[in-house]
Formats: C-alpha cells, structure tokens, sequence
C-alpha cells in the first residue's frame, strides 16, 4: 500500500489550487458580494416570542399553496368547453358539464393523490388568510406598525386584501354549482357600481354572464397576476423586515436600538424549517380527515340552478352579509338604475377594508410623534388603538353572522327577518360597545398595573398586627417586573393654546388643527390613560409610610 498523499495541481505561478468549489464560490462572489451579503445578514438576530410564529404561519402556508397549485395546474383544464362525463364517479355518468369540472373531478378521483392535493391546497388558503388576520391583530394592537414600519403594514394588508381576491378566483375555478353561483354573486355586486360596472363585467365575462370565458380569465388571474404581485409584495415584506430589524416587546435589556434574541444562522433558521414541516404536516393532516368543497356532491353550475345554504369561504362572508341584510333599495332617474341595496354594501366593504391601512398614518398625525419605534406597545397602555382594534374586528364578524343568516336561522330555529335586523343595527352599534368595553377593560388592567408597581404583589398571606388589623402581606415585584409595567411613554395630548395673541389679536387656528387637538385630547386626555406611578409614590411606599 501506497503513503503517498496527492496534493491539489499547481497553477503557472507555482501556488496549489483552490477546490473547484471553492474556485466557484469565489467566481460567484466577485460577481454578486454573496460573501459580504452573508456576513451582514445571517447573524441577524431575530427575537424570540410565541405570537411572532404567526407570520410564519402564514409564509409557510403561501409556500405550501404555491407547490400544491403547481401540481394541480398539472392536470386542470381552464376550459368551460362542454362535455360528457365517463369517468369512474357513477352518479355523475353522461352528465354535460364543462371541461374545468371534469378535469376537477379527474383530479379528485383519477390523478394519484390528487385529491388530497386539492385539500392541501384549499385548506392551506384558508389557513394563509386567518394567519394574515391573526397577524396584523398582533401587529395592529402592540403597535408595530409605527415609524418607520407604515409602509410594510401597507404591504401586509395589501397581502391579505389580495389573498381574499385570490382565493375567491381559485374556488371559482371548478365550476361547480356553489362556486358559480358566488361568481353570479360577485358579478351582480360588479354590475352595481355606476358607469364602469357593465365594462368590467364584460371584461371579466366575455360577454353575458355567464359567458365562455371567465374560468379561462380567472384561472390566469389566479395562477399567474395575483400570485406573482402578492410575491412581490412578500418579498418586499420581508426585506423590510430584516432591514428595519424585529421589533420585541418590552423587558430588561431592549431598547430601540438593539434586539434581544438568537441569530439567524443557525438556530432560528433550524426552528423555522421545522416550524414549517410541523404546518404542513397539520394542514395535510387536517386536509385528509376533513372534506372541504366536495364539488362532487354539488354538480356542475347551471345558471337555473342554486344550492341552498351556499357560503363563500369565510374571508368573503362580510361582503356577501352586508349585500344580503341591506335593504332593497334603488334609485331611477334618466332611464338609469342605481341598486343602491348592492352598491352600498360594496362601498361599505371597501371603507371597512380600506380603514385598518391608513391608520398608521392618522395616529402619527394626531400624536405628532416622529421617533422610530422598535419597542411594542402592551394593548392595555394603548386603550383607544385597541378600543378601535376591537371594534374594527366586531364589525367584520357582524358582518360575517349577515353572510350566514340562512345557516343561523335553519340551525338556531331563528327567524332570517330578526337575524337581518339584528346585523342591520349591531353593525354600526356593536362596535361601538365594544369600543367602550374594551377601553374601559385596558384602563382597568392599568389601574392594576399602577397598584402592582407601588404595592407589589398579593401573596394570599394574611398578617395580623399588633392592634389587631388584619392585612395582607405584599411581596415587591422585581427590577425586571417593574421596568416592564412602566416603561411604555405617555403622551401629552395636544394644546392649542391661548385664542388670542400677545397683543390681543383672536388667532385663526386652523380647522385640521382643532381637530387634531380634539382627537389627540380623545387618545390621551383625561380619562383616556392612567397615569404612571412616579419615584415620589414608590418610595413613599416602598420606605414604609404606605399602609403596608
């Protein structure tokens, strides 16, 4: 046996060779700064909280709608040519339908998995939409989306008002007699809104509804411009993520201008990739015990036909309650028709939608507060932005019981009349209830804060002195407790000032300004947030002049 050791081939100038991939390495790195691009970024540390993992929920679950709807457009045909069906599923045998609802059944019935795949895939839409929400909550109610985060929390709604689009067009796609029966839904709220509704209509539909088309338009839209703008916004999302850096919440250690967490490499990339096969196996567990859109058991659409207790998917069921709960209402003038009874709730759908994307930019204007924030907001220390929270949310479920009357009625014996005009009035006063309630629950929760940092915690030990009163013992809350419940800023609401100047003259304040101070006073004023403890209090009690 040879001891002889090969060493790498020497280069003209005498010096050994580097690895080819090394070499490649190299060549990839003069070319694209890979190196220094790793360097800077995989250190990165992220820090580490439960609520966080509702983004990645939602990032793993758009992967997973992305690799299922490549498989599934393997085998879909976006056609509404129409045909007769000879395959293996007997009640359906020499029924017409179109060419997009046989593929779909061949999919469910022939293609080697291919039904739990459509599961997978439908599941996995849903579960990308409820995350989405759940997420922005998180980030609405800590305050996360305030300087210099505004314009990632735009692209996040955007995400989401684009996901609800998105999944409308991917269950439209089958033609099957639920779907075609929310696309005839959706088709008269288009027709409703005034000059452009016909043009668009006809655009989508080529022609009367229900047209030879739009399967075809959708299938593209759906595959193809909704998908590739949402990953573009994703991609953004995420870029600004990591260029902004995490925000974490409020402890010992964390200020605005550094994180406290592990790095990106190796340990958070480890725990995200097995977070995300912990949410596929959940979504494919879920997607092989539970049915969902058995269009086999609906038919092919027939635009004569609908199916009772038809439901869209839940993130579109506060459009359609809004649009069944409204009154009749139309106006005629000219030879022209307005259907106020739809164009109404589709404005109000829109308001609503719209609402959540530019608040943090009206509350930056009211707080007047220009500093980047990188620290989150306790709720509680922000009772109006979650009063508002809470209400926004109530008014989208309110909407939601609207778009499942029927359901409500049959299951609950109510009657459909009452159901309608329970959504009717609930919806503008439901929130404002929960407006009240929540803000007075966040002051309460301060009230407690502000009693825990002066007197400490309840032990449950009862003391009696010598005089024979009883008291309970209080146990002073750690350094580490203390920072937590008063480090959050108060804000000063604002002033307007004197009416007159120096010299007597009546000063013209502008109408922006009166209501910038009225809205501020609502925010921060008297009775809007519980004033922190201050030192002079602490030691007062802390040196033993208190009660205890």
């Amino acid at each position: 046996m040879s001891t002889a050791t090969t060493t790498p081939p020497a280069d003209q100038a005498g010096q050994r060779k580097a690895p080819a991939g090394e070499r490649v390495a190299d060549w990839a790195d003069g070319r694209l700064g890979i190196y220094g691009l790793a360097k800077a970024n995989m250190r990165k540390i992220f820090p580490d909280h439960w609520s966080f993992m509702l983004g990645e929920v939602a990032l793993f679950s758009f992967i997973i709608i992305i690799l299922t709807g490549v498989y599934l457009t393997l085998f879909f045909q976006p056609s509404m040519t129409e045909v007769v069906y000879h395959g293996p599923y007997e009640p359906m045998q020499g029924i017409r339908m179109s060419e997009a609802y046989a593929s779909t059944l061949k999919i469910s019935f022939e293609v080697r998995g291919g039904l739990l795949v459509r599961q997978i895939h439908h599941w996995a839409a849903l579960i990308f939409l409820a995350a989405m929400f759940v997420h922005m909550m998180r980030v609405f109610f800590t305050g996360a989306f305030r300087k210099p985060r505004e314009i990632n929390w735009v692209f996040g709604f955007l995400l989401f008002v684009l996901g609800m689009f998105t999944g409308f067009t991917g269950y439209s796609l089958p033609d099957d007699l639920l779907s075609g029966t929310g696309v005839r839904f959706t088709q008269g709220a288009i027709l409703s809104v005034p000059i452009v509704g016909t043009y668009i209509s006809m655009f989508l539909f080529g022609g009367e509804f229900p047209g030879h088309d739009f399967v075809a338009r959708f299938y593209s839209i759906h595959i193809l411009l909704l998908p590739g703008i949402m990953l573009g916004l994703l991609v953004a999302h995420l870029i600004l993520v990591v260029f902004h850096k995490h925000t974490q919440y409020p402890g010992p250690g964390k200020t605005n201008k550094n994180v406290v967490g592990m790095p990106l490499l190796p340990v958070y990339m480890a725990k995200a990739g097995g977070f995300f096969f912990l949410v596929f196996g959940i979504i494919a567990i879920i997607s092989a015990i539970a049915t969902i859109n058995p269009i086999w058991a609906l038919g092919p659409y027939r635009p004569d036909q609908v199916s009772t207790g038809a439901q869209p998917d839940w993130y579109m069921g506060f459009a359609e309650g809004l649009v069944r709960v409204m009154p009749g209402w139309e106006i005629s003038h000219w030879g022209y028709t307005l259907n106020l009874g739809v164009f109404i709730p589709l404005v109000l759908f829109g308001l609503v939608l719209t609402l959540p994307a530019v608040y943090p930019f009206i509350e930056s204007w009211i707080t007047g507060d220009k500093r980047e924030h990188h620290i989150l907001d306790r709720p509680r220390n922000a009772p109006t932005r979650t009063g508002l929270g809470v209400a926004w949310i109530t008014a989208y479920f309110i909407g939601l019981v609207g778009g499942g009357n029927d359901l409500w009625a049959t299951h609950f014996h109510l009657s459909i009349n009452a159901i309608s005009w329970f959504v009717r009035i609930f919806f503008f006063v439901g929130p404002v209830i929960a407006f009240i309630v929540t803000k007075r629950i966040c002051l309460g929760l301060q009230r407690r804060d502000k009693e825990k940092v002066l007197h400490g915690r309840e032990t449950g030990i009862i003391k009696r002195l010598p005089h024979g009163e009883f008291v309970e013992v209080h146990e002073p809350l750690s350094q580490d407790k203390l920072h937590t419940l008063t480090q959050h800023h108060q804000y000063k609401p604002l002033e307007l000032g004197p009416e007159v100047d120096e010299n007597g003259v009546k000063r013209k304040i502008p109408v922006l300004e009166k209501v910038r101070a009225k809205l501020s006073k609502g925010y921060y004023g008297e009775n809007n947030q519980i004033a922190k403890p201050t030192v002079e209090e602490y030691k007062e009690i802390t040196e033993g002049h208190g009660h205890h």
